[in-house]
């Protein structure tokens, strides 16, 4: 019978792969838990901190104006990713995805896309739009009945 050349078990293989496959999967998390908590503390710190004192300077009436907003936020964005950098953390991450959301929960939640959130006017100004329109169709129905059965006794 032939030789099928040299033998190699499984098991050492697979244990090796799965020794390197458990090193690569802990080396491409450390730094996810390494800036974890530190970093959102410090954007928490510095960003945050500074980014609340400058919209609490600004209106409210103002807070979904881009015009007047667009320089405190674009300095909340810098500061994020200075920090990152300065921590050797990855930029955006889903901390920063989570902190601009808090942001945008407690700060623009009322804005709408164009900037302005469109609302209804007062209901003093907005009835009148709404009555006038149904009167003019029901007063319009009963003359057309009117000289309809008007027009129907002469012959």
């Amino acid at each position: 019978m032939g030789s099928r050349g040299p033998s190699v078990s499984p098991r050492p293989l697979s244990l090796s792969l799965c020794f390197v496959l458990a090193l690569s999967a802990a080396y491409s998390c450390s730094p996810v838990t390494a800036c974890g908590s530190a970093y959102q503390n410090a954007i928490e710190d510095f960003c945050l901190t500074k980014f609340r004192l400058d919209m609490e300077g600004l209106d409210r009436h103002h807070w979904c104006s881009w015009e007047d907003t667009v320089e405190t936020y674009g300095d909340l964005t810098n500061c994020t990713y200075m920090i990152a950098l300065k921590m050797d953390c990855f930029w955006p991450n889903r901390l920063v995805d989570e902190f601009f959301i808090d942001i945008h929960r407690h700060y623009f939640h009322n804005c709408a896309l164009s900037g302005r959130l469109l609302q209804d006017p007062p209901n003093h100004i907005l009835g009148p739009f709404i009555v006038v329109p149904i009167l003019v169709t029901l007063l319009m129905t009963a003359l057309v009945v009117w000289r309809s059965k008007r027009s129907e006794g002469i012959v």
